[in-house]
């Protein structure tokens, strides 16, 4: 099968795992089975094992990669997965969580993610909601908007401002090519379009990425077998922050404390992988094990 999807950071990924045969494994971003794949590998542990993913596209080639494995293949949100398996009395020996959005997701004009492909606004992960990129810029008032430029985009309030209401002015919007040329001319200079933030914080908002992986990491410790390997990718800061104050806060009562952080400083992408796959640059794994 082609390879639809780069996974950033494997070999990192591998390493912080540490997959052994037999060993089971719960993918909460399973994507096209990048990182899975490999880990699965190892493990040969199928029966025992969970991907999940929220976008139908992933979930099908999922299906026909590990057809007539027996592993589970889950459609739901990493929160809702977790909870599900928690409330079954399920636990892991690996779990992975990659928050990134999936090259196809971005390359495809009609799932409407980037302003550089023509494309509907969309930008649902899971395309059986109502809510879209759509409805966001098309019907949210202009507080609201400068709101979530504020809040997930990190525009400074009053730039905040300036484009919710270029955007509520602007309407209606029918597509994102649109939209991102009509937010050039708010650029500041730099290597970063100016249309990037605004796209960031729409997709975050349409989603609830930040709101999901807050509610998920509180559950994780659950969903752990003893001796069980946590890891996640993040690639911006908003989601970092999460992670790191959630692994700070998990392991701060010393014995006490539900897991113990094996990476002290954020793992990053070498060069090497940055030569092959420019879209690893902004990625960080941390990582920690159940006590």
């Amino acid at each position: 099968m082609e390879e639809l999807h780069k996974p950033v950071l494997l070999s990192e990924v591998l390493e912080v795992l540490q997959p052994r045969p037999g060993e089971s494994y719960m993918d909460l971003t399973a994507g096209y089975a990048g990182h899975a794949s490999e880990v699965l590998d190892v493990t040969q542990n199928y029966k025992e094992s969970v991907l999940v993913d929220r976008d139908i596209n992933a979930i099908r080639v999922l299906e026909e990669k590990f057809s007539g494995m027996g592993i589970r293949i889950v459609k739901a949100d990493f929160y809702n997965a977790v909870l599900q398996e928690i409330e079954c009395g399920n636990a892991f020996d690996m779990i992975l969580m990659d928050f990134g959005v999936s090259s196809p997701q971005l390359d495809r004009a009609e799932r409407g993610f980037s302003f550089a492909k023509d494309g509907p606004l969309d930008m649902r992960m899971d395309q059986s909601q109502e809510l879209s990129a759509e409805v966001v810029v098309n019907h949210y008032n202009e507080r609201h908007l400068a709101e979530i430029l504020e809040k997930y985009g990190e525009e400074k309030p009053g730039f905040a401002r300036l484009i919710a209401r270029e955007i509520v002015h602007g309407r209606p919007w029918r597509s994102t090519a649109q939209l991102g040329e009509a937010l050039k001319r708010y650029g500041r200079g730099g290597k970063i379009h100016p249309a990037t933030r605004t796209f960031q914080a729409i997709r975050i908002a349409v989603n609830d990425e930040l709101g999901l992986i807050e509610k998920t990491l509180k559950l994780l410790p659950k969903a752990l077998k003893p001796g069980g390997r946590v890891a996640a990718i993040t690639f911006h800061s908003l989601e970092d922050r999460l992670v790191k104050d959630w692994l700070k806060e998990a392991s701060a009562y010393g014995e006490e404390s539900e897991l113990r952080v094996l990476t002290k400083k954020p793992v990053t992408a070498e060069n090497e992988e940055l030569f092959i796959n420019p879209r690893a640059r902004s990625a960080k794994l941390r990582a920690a094990v159940k006590l």
